[in-house]
């Protein structure tokens, strides 16, 4: 016992020196012609908390948080998608889930878990935009004036009304607040999905307000592998020792067969891959004595296979109640309206775009489940199967054709060699961060944190 402890306390002060040193810097005087910044999360990457309607008093933080992750995430995120409303409503009907709007919206996506105990730990995997706002403020940005954020229920569609009506108010708000500048975006993951639905359906409000928009490790044409084995299996956030303190995967995959979001990040059936990824099962064939045989599916165009391996999917929520959780076709069909609205998004002469994505790292494309030796007998079997991947380069979560395919005259498209959640702390994306915006940090030196709380992506990590 003693040994794990001392085990684990190496662990914990290793990761500290890894990391990078926190810079300390003068307060500058705000730059009069400095335009704002609006940072917008991705999947996973916003604070959520649950409220009950019959107690006022009643606000818990859901996600992310350490201590008592699944059994608060089971109690409170598992939730059903209302086919009338088109929003994704939790199992209790007492509880609705909000995301806080602290510090100009920059509390929700910094620290995802701002517990004292990540903080002793120091646990980097909730460690969101943290670093990318420090390096802002010491570029002079200021909170409340030039520099905002903006999360939000990531359970949600990316063109939902709630999601949409946000994402104006935010950019409404830094406009009018810089006093009548224009707002430059900086966006990570499905939260460039977001945009892309808001500039396709307010092209117009988009002109008005926006003047760069820059996207990190968007998956412009879907994130073959890693969504669609989440559909599948689960997601799995962290990896190694961290994944003790998070999410089980089983857990998580309930929550994303109900999730609109995760339906829109499936491989767009409507690009030209180089190569079209594909799903592959070894399966057993009753009508020739459970001899093994490969059934290949493409990836972008199995809606069989989902339907056959969730058809007995199901939860036990925490009073006792059995809920059905097949592949849901309404939400499917929702998807397939947000496909065709980002297929059709223009983006104004007005706007400048640039897009970073990554690069050197395996990212799951193609998946197998199942073995020759081992095949699959009912597909609901294929649900806790672990898959054999396919890998592509990319970031771990998107692959580079998939990033690099915004379909927009881009200013710049620039490759970092980092992984999707690296991306947001990473030298060479600040570097051309400050290049684009037209800024640099004033004389920096070594510093605490200047964000709120005391010290993901949780989305896809290597």
């Amino acid at each position: 016992m003693l040994g794990a402890a001392l085990g684990l306390r190496l662990r914990v002060l290793r990761r500290r020196r890894r990391r990078r040193p926190r810079r300390r810097s003068r307060v500058a005087k705000e730059d009069p012609g400095r335009e704002p910044v609006l940072l917008v999360s991705g999947m996973g990457g916003s604070v959520l908390h649950a409220r009950r309607r019959s107690n006022p008093k009643f606000d818990l933080r859901v996600w992310v948080r350490i201590l008592f992750a699944d059994l608060d995430f089971k109690k409170y995120l598992w939730s059903r998608y209302n086919a009338n409303t088109g929003y994704v409503e939790s199992l209790d009907d007492d509880v609705e889930i909000a995301v806080p709007e602290d510090d100009h919206g920059l509390y929700a996506i910094d620290i995802l878990d701002p517990s004292w105990f990540v903080e002793l730990l120091h646990l980097s995997m909730v460690y969101h935009f943290h670093d990318m706002i420090d390096m802002l403020v010491d570029c002079g940005y200021e909170k409340g004036t030039t520099l905002f954020g903006y999360g939000y229920d990531f359970r949600q569609s990316n063109r939902i009304d709630k999601a949409m009506a946000g994402l104006r108010a935010k950019l409404e708000t830094a406009y009018k607040t810089s006093g009548g500048k224009k707002v430059n975006i900086i966006s990570h993951s499905m939260g460039g999905l977001l945009v892309r639905c808001f500039m396709s359906m307010n092209h117009d409000v988009f002109a008005k307000y926006v003047n760069k928009w820059i996207c990190i490790a968007s998956p412009f044409q879907g994130a073959p592998g890693c969504i669609n084995d989440s559909l599948l299996t689960g997601l799995q956030f962290v990896y190694g020792f961290e994944s003790f303190f998070f999410v089980s995967r089983w857990t998580m995959h309930q929550l994303l067969v109900e999730c609109p979001s995760i339906y829109e990040m499936l491989p767009n059936p409507d690009f030209n891959w180089k190569e079209k990824p594909i799903i592959q099962v070894w399966r057993k064939n009753p009508e020739k004595d459970g001899i093994a045989e490969l059934v290949l599916y493409e990836a972008t165009d199995c809606v069989s296979l989902f339907e056959e391996a969730l058809k007995n999917n199901e939860v036990l929520t925490y009073n006792g109640k059995t809920i059905a959780l097949p592949f849901n076709m309404s939400v499917f069909k929702w998807a397939t309206e947000t496909r065709r609205i980002l297929n059709t998004a223009q983006l104004p002469d007005t706007v400048s775009f640039y897009n970073i994505y990554g690069t050197s790292y395996d990212t799951p494309y193609d998946i197998c489940y199942g073995s020759k030796t081992s095949p699959i007998g009912d597909m609901s079997e294929v649900c806790h199967t672990v898959p054999a991947y396919t890998y592509v380069d990319g970031d771990c979560t998107v692959p580079i054709e998939s990033a690099m395919a915004d379909g927009f005259s881009a200013k710049e498209r620039v490759g970092v060699k980092a992984d999707h959640r690296g991306l947001l702390c990473d030298e060479n994306v600040f570097k051309l961060l400050k290049k684009w915006l037209g800024v640099s940090e004033i004389n920096a030196r070594h510093r605490l944190s200047k964000s709120k709380v005391v010290d993901l992506s949780p989305e896809g990590s290597c």
